[in-house]
């Protein structure tokens, strides 16, 4: 008997032993996933947009609060330090901070919610809805930043992409996962083209960035540019021009990883950015104001250093997945077309389409300058037969432009080369192809027998 209550007070005590050690397993695991303490800073100074404080340790990308005089709490970001100072961008109005504010750390991993919830949905550079629409009901979540995809593990631009305007389909076709730019000054038809483009291309989801435009244009192409059918399927990300150049940089960044979870998902995407000027004026801004010193025309280093940073991003993804196709308009301050932001777009894009003021101005829209403009995917995409087509139509148009002024003052007299009266021939009806109304759809194939009609060559030659 003394043997069995011996083993009972033996087992008694393993047990409890065993359940000891449990509960301190599970307070260890606990105590390790409690994030390291991070101290509060203050705010020592502003300048402009510009914000410096002390006391804290943030890497840069990292995030904080600043608390106002009313109690708010205004989020800001790190974008550079000097010594034991750290200079934050503000994400919101300066409105309440006083000397002293008390600066605390955020949770440093920005993401924004992802997926299909978003299709018919306007929301800003955070994330949070614009349209009065109610929230966004999705789980899932992804952080800004992206993933690098490795450059051999792509899928080659093989396929066209109908993108419903003749003048592109036909003379500077555009592949599925091709990048490529729309150079405008203002006032030439930027937004018009774009809103064409949502309507008529044959893709799964449009993903449409408006980064630094006015409030009045973001609601009209929402409403007026855009129809009932196209923006079913659109997300919209609006940056108007009032809010910072952080959020202006964030937009883009929004909007490319939007496109990037449909991209993933094994989908078509059609990402129209408007504009990469305005993401790169705000990248310019935030550089500025951290004391970079600036390189060309005010434009520091590391803004020519973003550029590929975001354009890199689209294109197609892995084989056998997904593509983004992505127009990028690119803002020719005075119809400069040596502007270097210009000149750094046209060197990293597949290809640039330039809309012309001299040509808007005779009331031919879309204004796309054939001559100027250029497809670096084309010949991947098409037939050469497509090709030689399009060639023929450029020799055409250039003949004539080239003649143009002989032709105005009365100098020009048929007869003397045959090529240029050619060229004055077909005119009417090159100009007649290149215009097309803002709810006309041509498609494709459609775009491609006319060209060959046009041009006079047979599709089987």
């Amino acid at each position: 008997m003394s043997d069995v209550i011996e083993t009972l007070k033996q087992q008694g005590s393993q047990r409890l032993v065993h359940g000891l050690s449990d509960r301190l397993a599970r307070s260890r695991r606990r105590l390790e996933e409690v994030p390291p303490p991070q101290p509060e800073g203050r705010l020592s100074r502003m300048v402009g947009m510009t914000l410096e404080a002390e006391g804290i340790r943030l890497p840069v990308g990292g995030r904080a609060a600043i608390h106002t005089v009313e109690g708010k709490r205004l989020a800001a970001e790190v974008v550079g330090f000097q010594g034991e100072r750290t200079f934050l961008m503000p994400e919101g109005k300066l409105e309440g901070l006083a000397p002293g504010a008390r600066i605390e750390p955020l949770e440093q991993a920005r993401r924004i919610p992802v997926g299909p919830a978003l299709l018919g949905r306007v929301i800003d550079a955070l994330g949070r809805p614009l349209d009065g629409a109610g929230p966004i009901r999705t789980a899932e979540m992804a952080p800004i930043e992206g993933r690098p995809i490795n450059p051999l593990g792509r899928a080659p631009v093989t396929e066209p992409l109908d993108v419903g305007i003749r003048a592109l389909n036909g003379l500077l076709s555009v592949g599925r996962g091709q990048r490529i730019g729309l150079f405008a000054g203002s006032g030439v038809g930027k937004s018009v083209l774009l809103g064409m483009m949502t309507r008529h291309t044959a893709a799964d989801v449009i993903v449409v960035g408006l980064i630094g435009e006015r409030g009045r244009e973001v609601n009209e192409f929402i409403y007026d540019i855009l129809d009932e059918e196209a923006r079913r399927r659109t997300v919209v990300v609006a940056v108007p021009a009032d809010q910072s150049p952080l959020l202006r940089q964030h937009g883009a960044w929004v909007a490319t990883t939007i496109a990037e979870s449909f991209r993933d998902r094994g989908l078509n995407v059609l990402l129209l950015m408007d504009s990469l000027t305005r993401f790169a004026q705000g990248a310019r801004e935030i550089a500025m104001a951290i004391g970079e010193p600036p390189a060309t025309k005010g434009y520091s280093a590391s803004v020519f250093a973003r550029l590929p940073q975001l354009v890199e991003r689209a294109g197609n993804g892995d084989r056998g997945g997904g593509s983004i196709t992505a127009f990028y308009t690119v803002l020719a301050e005075g119809d400069d077309q040596n502007d270097p932001i210009v000149d750094s777009a046209r060197a990293i894009l597949d290809g640039h389409v330039v809309l012309s003021r001299a040509i808007a101005e005779t009331g031919r829209y879309p204004a796309i300058d054939v001559g100027a403009s250029v497809s670096r995917v084309m010949s991947a995409v098409v037939t050469p037969e497509h090709q030689k087509a399009a060639h023929r139509f450029r020799r055409l148009m250039s003949t004539y432009e080239r003649n143009r002024d002989l032709i105005a003052v009365g100098a020009y007299r048929k007869g003397a080369d045959p090529a240029l009266d050619e060229a004055v021939a077909m005119h009417p009806r090159l100009e007649a192809y290149l215009a097309q109304g803002r709810l006309e759809k041509a498609g494709f194939e459609e775009s491609r027998r006319q060209l060959f009609d046009l041009v006079g060559l047979p599709p089987s030659q």
